[in-house]
């Protein structure tokens, strides 16, 4: 009998890729079966997030959660990969040792003979992260039309606040030829909207030219946009301020796949906490980006802030409230800072009180939470394109999908319906939308279809969630 598998990814859409990446793995070996019911299965992967103190807890409930599972008999085994794993294997199996196998950010790979039995260790790690290429038998998990494609792993900055470097090591780039071959590869499968990811995606392609790197991100971009016809939609994440040229900014203006949409996680604006934060940008200069971003038709904007990092005024709060209030970011997460050992910021006194982290993160929420709705609520009326991922998760008999300024699992979704008629999208579908209600987050809007069908005497549609 096969054994089965279920697979649970926790943390970033990176981290996703390398569940898929095992998924893949599993898949192509007869001996294994993976399941999306955990209660089919024999065998449960964690894939885990060790960034933050909030995702270290929701991994380590996680792996505990399992782990009572195997004592109940209702599971044969255990397996922890990725970013945890990697950064605490030492303390995981001395505090739970009941996880069968330990595998890192490099070494999960070796899932297929872990699951044999052909590996004795029971903790496998290594440094570094493991470097994915086009030809890997990766399985898109990604319901609708969508993939992530991580087009580099590592990253090579030194922000005084993030354990990224030391967990997964330096950057390491993918050639342009192979990210096109698996962009080819994806949409050649029924993907109509491709979201690059990295950690540092304007550093891309640093490693591999150093002479000559600051183009590299926009080669790639206009080889994608040129190259692959069949692709709709390409959407990029974590694109930091550095390296974010004029020509870049063409690229969003002129490239005809490329969606308006600018995920950069800025954390601050005060001048005082950037310099401690070793962000290598200065105020003015953040300041002047986000004026020229603001600038291309269209253009959403997302970023993130840190609130209460080690020497944060009343004062450098104000500043960034306020600035938050002036710009009106599009959509804004917001981390209470939490000290990581092995970085520099871990070594300054953490002196902000959790009582004002707190309260400062929820007076930044509901700011955004404010700008938020306004916004939404200008979308009324509009029509607009939206690709269909299917029926709701949090209403069974509503369909969603995301204009291009919401990406999957990040931002808000629209919801679907037909009260004009027409047939039921396929997942995949781009199709396009009436906008006729808006909440703080999400929408709601009717299907304008091509060719309407006379649904006289049938009762075809599907109300929006009110």
């Amino acid at each position: 009998m096969n054994k089965k598998v279920h697979m649970i990814s926790l943390g970033c859409p990176k981290n996703r890729v390398d569940t898929e990446v095992m998924v893949g793995m599993l898949n192509g070996d007869e001996a294994f079966e993976v399941v999306s019911n955990i209660d089919d299965a024999d065998v449960v992967v964690v894939n885990t997030c060790g960034f933050i103190d909030a995702a270290k807890e929701e991994s380590v409930d996680t792996i505990l959660e399992m782990t009572q599972r195997k004592a109940e008999g209702l599971i044969k085994e255990v397996v922890v990969t990725g970013c945890l794993s990697q950064r605490y294997s030492d303390d995981l199996v001395k505090d739970i040792p009941e996880v069968d196998a330990y595998l890192g950010t490099k070494t999960f790979t070796a899932i297929n003979d872990v699951l044999h039995g052909r590996v004795k260790e029971k903790v496998l790690i290594t440094p570094g992260s493991y470097i994915m290429d086009a030809d890997v038998a990766r399985t898109n998990t990604i319901r609708g039309g969508t993939a992530y494609l991580k087009i580099s792993e590592g990253c090579s900055r030194s922000c005084s606040f993030c354990a990224i470097p030391g967990i997964r090591g330096s950057q390491k780039s993918r050639t342009l030829d192979d990210v096109v071959k698996e962009s080819n590869k994806l949409v050649n499968s029924g993907v109509k909207e491709i979201i690059l990811l990295a950690q540092d995606m304007t550093s891309y392609g640093i490693d591999l030219d150093p002479k000559n790197n600051r183009d590299y991100l926009i080669r790639l971009l206009k080889r994608l946009d040129s190259e692959i016809p069949d692709l709709e939609w390409l959407r990029l994440l974590y694109m930091y301020p550095w390296n974010f040229t004029d020509e870049l900014l063409d690229v969003f203006t002129n490239a005809d796949r490329l969606l308006p949409y600018i995920d950069m996680p800025l954390q601050h604006i005060s001048q005082k906490i950037l310099k401690s934060m070793k962000r290598n940008i200065k105020r003015e200069k953040q300041m002047k980006l986000i004026d020229r971003i603001r600038a291309i038709d269209d253009m959403v904007l997302r970023t993130t802030f840190i609130v209460g990092y080690p020497g944060e005024t009343d004062a450098d709060f104000k500043e960034l409230y306020d600035w938050v209030e002036h710009v009106e970011f599009d959509r804004v997460g917001v981390f209470t800072y939490s000290p990581e050992e092995n970085t520099a910021a871990g070594l300054l006194e953490d002196d902000v009180e959790p009582h004002v982290k707190v309260e400062r993160y929820d007076a930044l929420m509901k700011l955004q939470r404010d700008i938020s709705a306004r916004k939404n609520k200008e979308w009324i009326g509009q029509t607009t394109e939206v690709i269909v991922d299917g029926i709701s998760e949090e209403h069974e008999l509503v369909f969603e999908g995301r204009h291009y300024g919401q990406a999957p699992e990040i931002d808000g979704v629209t919801y679907l319906s037909f009260e004009h008629g027409g047939k039921l999208p396929t997942p995949g579908d781009i199709v396009t939308v009436q906008i006729d209600q808006a909440t703080d987050y999400d929408l709601s809007g009717v299907i304008i279809p091509d060719n309407p069908l006379d649904l006289t005497g049938k009762n075809l549609s599907i109300a929006s969630p009110k």
